[in-house]
């Protein structure tokens, strides 16, 4: 019997490995496809940038409503995908208040449609999903570095996102909250915003000339942006554990939805974008409001 089982327990290893390398492929495929547009678009700027995170802040807002549920789907989606597109052009033309204003009262639109029952859930996905394509215009459209605060942010977050990860594997310990995401470890956390946070310094520091801008103010803001994405990564597992979803959508092979990929850099480069609004000059904040104190 024990000569029996043996080439099956063989098989069913073999199987599973194949079955990981087969979901490896398509994971590894579409973070190469998607970085390359966001470097690419980032490089290009102008509308093109601005309609590449318009469409990737639909598709946070679709994932949203479809989550949420509730009335009047389709009149919800015309809405949201227009409040959105005004509300882009309005924030890289300098009009950041007025988009979030557009938001704000789109958002109380979409909830009257949804009905009483999702009102208060459906309402802010627009806000959710207007704040990823505003304040990004917002960055990249910054006078003087727009290019430079905008690649800042994607080093701190992809860096913090990629290292927490490893960090976790590697070092393991307690977690982090396990109630809502069993996975996430504190070493995770702590090693993962370190590390995020000196991929910034490292961009700022190989894209300016040398003495430009001070590296630990750069290096502390770093700190502060991992550990909001952190946050915005708790917030998007907290809200599909509540609504019993694993994936917000199947939209990207490997990866779930835009929502999964983009949770924790949406809260990022809000408060990225709030900060250099709060204390540059309006129209002329610019890469020193956010990373010169």
């Amino acid at each position: 019997m024990k000569g029996e089982r043996e080439p099956v327990v063989a098989s069913s290893a073999s199987n599973d490995g194949a079955g990981a390398m087969r979901d490896l492929a398509p994971r590894v495929l579409s973070a190469i496809v998607m970085v390359a547009l966001a470097l690419g678009t980032l490089w290009i700027g102008g509308h093109v940038f601005a309609l590449f995170w318009l469409a990737a802040g639909f598709a946070v807002f679709w994932e949203w409503q479809h989550m949420v549920g509730g009335e009047r789907m389709r009149a919800r989606l015309i809405v949201g995908g227009c409040v959105l597109a005004i509300s882009a052009s309005y924030a890289f033309g300098n009009g950041a208040e007025v988009a979030f204003l557009l938001l704000v009262a789109g958002g109380f639109v979409i909830a009257l449609l949804a009905g009483s029952a999702r009102a208060l859930w459906a309402g802010p996905g627009l806000v959710y999903a207007g704040a990823l394509v505003v304040s990004l215009c917002v960055l990249r459209g910054a006078m003087f570095a727009g290019f430079l605060v905008t690649l800042w942010l994607f080093a701190v977050v992809w860096g913090t996102d990629i290292m927490a990860y490893f960090s976790g594997r590697l070092i393991g310990g307690p977690k982090l909250w396990p109630r809502v995401s069993p996975s996430k470890t504190w070493s995770g956390l702590i090693g993962g915003v370190i590390c995020g946070a000196s991929f910034g310094v490292l961009t700022v520091y190989y894209l300016t000339k040398q003495g430009e801008y001070e590296l630990l103010p750069v290096f502390a803001l770093g700190i502060a942006c991992g550990l909001v994405a952190q946050g915005g990564d708790l917030f998007e597992s907290s809200m599909k554990r509540h609504f019993g979803v694993k994936d917000s959508s199947h939209l990207i092979p490997g990866h779930g939805g835009a929502m999964d990929r983009l949770d924790g850099f949406i809260f990022a480069a809000a408060f990225a974008a709030a900060i250099m609004l709060l204390r540059g000059s309006g129209p002329m904040a610019s890469a020193r409001s956010l990373l010169v104190w």
